[in-house]
């Protein structure tokens, strides 16, 4: 679940970036749409406690991250390796270490002892047992994405955030990586946020039951006005 009341965030010298009220249940999916600059990556690192709003509230996964009761700082890493699951657009693979020990990281985030099984099981799901030495430049694109995407699931979280997943992607590749998106947020019974100004993405998630969308304006700064809607497919 995410809950967001008057959200703002300051960078130093500029006006506040304003965002629409969310109240979005658990296993939910919010489609975050607008240009570039118009605030989806600041709102995404808002969600994962990357960053701490300067106004309103803001609650993930039943978790303050600002406002009353926020988590402090210092207990925010584990707090994320244990409940959010993030797809970044830039993958973050770590180059040294092979794709079994990039699925390693969460437990150590986690503060949990690694779990070769576990690691195992999420890169069978996905089809990637065969390459699981491998290190990252060995891989395809569409392989890294995986990878990157069964490191995000592994814990089983509560919210998995995306950020525009599929923007390098030709049309069939981006379908399978919506659908594969998709299908292990529902798997892990997780709240689905993604964040793109993909025609392709967008059509895909609004036909998606149950998705909301939050649309940011280009700048969408001070008072400019924003839209919060049901998807094409909402009940």
């Amino acid at each position: 679940m995410i809950r967001s009341h008057a959200l703002a965030f300051s960078h130093a010298g500029a006006a506040p970036l304003r965002f629409p009220d969310t109240d979005l249940p658990q296993g939910g999916c919010l489609l975050l749409r607008g240009p570039s600059g118009s605030g989806k990556s600041t709102w995404l690192a808002l969600a994962a406690g990357l960053r701490t709003a300067t106004e309103g509230t803001l609650v993930v996964a039943d978790q303050a991250l600002s406002g009353s009761g926020s988590l402090p700082r210092a207990a925010r890493d584990v707090w994320r390796a244990r409940h959010l699951g993030f797809l970044p657009q830039a993958l973050h693979l770590s180059p040294a270490l092979s794709v079994a020990e990039n699925l390693a990281l969460p437990f150590f985030a986690a503060g949990l002892p690694r779990d070769d099984r576990a690691i195992a099981m999420a890169l069978g799901r996905l089809d990637l047992g065969a390459l699981a030495a491998r290190r990252p430049h060995e891989l395809s694109g569409g392989q890294a994405q995986r990878v990157a995407l069964a490191r995000a699931v592994l814990l089983s979280p509560r919210v998995l955030l995306a950020d525009e997943p599929t923007a390098s992607l030709d049309d069939g590749a981006a379908q399978a990586a919506l659908a594969l998106l998709m299908a292990c947020a529902a798997e892990c019974a997780a709240t689905l946020v993604v964040a793109t100004h993909d025609r392709r993405a967008v059509e895909a998630l609004s036909a998606r039951s149950g998705t909301v969308s939050m649309v940011l304006g280009a700048g969408n700064l001070g008072s400019q006005s924003t839209a919060f809607s049901g998807g094409s497919g909402q009940r």
